[in-house]
């Protein structure tokens, strides 16, 4: 019979193997997140492609509950067909390459940043329960700030990728081509192209979301509530729901300039104006009633300013 000591050992053993190592992990975290970001694409592909305001396809003829007659645009599934049709299925996944560089980047940023942040900033256990909100939610606009600087490079890249679909341009067929291209033409400020509005969409929702939630979760749910704890486990998650519907129209604003004015027919006459800032590209989209062009995917009528009359 072993000995305990080399019964402990063996255990101790089977214990640290069993234990992943930070490496580990992050490799598992950057392996995941690459996967869904790649499953993911296709719903963005189709996005970015309506966000611009391609729309190949022509609306059909539906009713709604009430029964009255209304045109709809294609949904994802009939532009995913016709993307498919164009380009093949590997079309469909087109400019996935800067996304998952992306998807790990940010990863690796929000780790490293986040580590500091901490060590920075310590917490203080005294603090009342709003200041503990403002606290973290300052240290998460820091991280999501940083992350989105060292990102949106590739963000641009992807997105004018895609968008390359509109003109059947051939120009960013790469990660190095694109940032040849980029730099060659625009400099370094062509790399980001809409940070701005992203940045300002991005920390208004976070605000938002927690500041609401905790307001929620103090004052209108009643400790009496059997569920009240249930309840406050859901309340930033249905927040978040809500507040990335008000916030869209600065996602929107981001992707339509990171495409403005490069070259591609996405983002020139008669497609779409020349945007001397982000501001005026809102000013143009609150004009014609677009701030939320794309943020649906299906159900998704025409404009009642381009809607023609429907005869049986």
């Amino acid at each position: 019979m072993d000995p305990p000591e080399a019964l402990s050992g063996q255990v101790g053993g089977v214990e640290e193997h069993a234990t992943p190592t930070p490496v580990d992990v992050d490799t598992a975290v950057l392996l995941l997140g690459a996967g869904v970001t790649a499953a993911t694409h296709p719903l963005l592909y189709v996005k970015l492609l309506i966000q611009v305001g391609h729309e190949p396809l022509p609306p059909s003829v539906g009713t709604t509950m009430f029964g009255r007659r209304v045109l709809y645009l294609p949904g994802f599934f009939s532009y995913a067909q016709y993307i498919v049709k164009v380009d093949g299925k590997r079309g469909l996944f087109r400019g996935l390459s800067p996304r998952i560089v992306s998807s790990a980047v940010s990863t690796v940023v929000r780790c490293k940043v986040k580590q500091q942040v901490e060590f920075l900033f310590k917490r203080d256990g005294m603090q009342t329960s709003l200041r503990k909100v403002v606290q973290e939610t300052s240290h998460e606009m820091i991280i999501q700030c940083l992350s989105r600087v060292a990102t949106h490079p590739f963000h641009v890249m992807s997105v004018r990728c895609m968008a390359q679909f509109v003109g059947r341009e051939v120009t960013y067929s790469g990660m190095f081509s694109c940032i040849v291209k980029i730099f060659k033409e625009e400099g370094v400020a062509g790399f980001y192209s809409g940070l701005i509005p992203h940045v300002v969409g991005e920390v208004l929702f976070l605000w938002c979301c927690n500041l609401l939630a905790h307001f929620i979760n103090t004052y209108a749910v009643d400790e009496s509530f059997s569920q009240a704890s249930a309840v406050r486990s859901y309340t930033k998650f249905v927040m978040g729901i809500a507040v990335s519907v008000l916030t869209y129209p600065f996602m929107l604003v981001a992707d339509l300039m990171a495409v403005n004015n490069c070259g591609l027919a996405a983002g020139l006459p008669p497609h779409s104006p020349v945007f001397k800032s982000w501001l005026h590209c809102w000013n143009h989209l609150s004009h014609k009633g677009h701030l939320f062009r794309g943020s649906s995917f299906f159900f998704r009528r025409v404009p009642v300013t381009s809607l023609p009359s429907i005869e049986d």
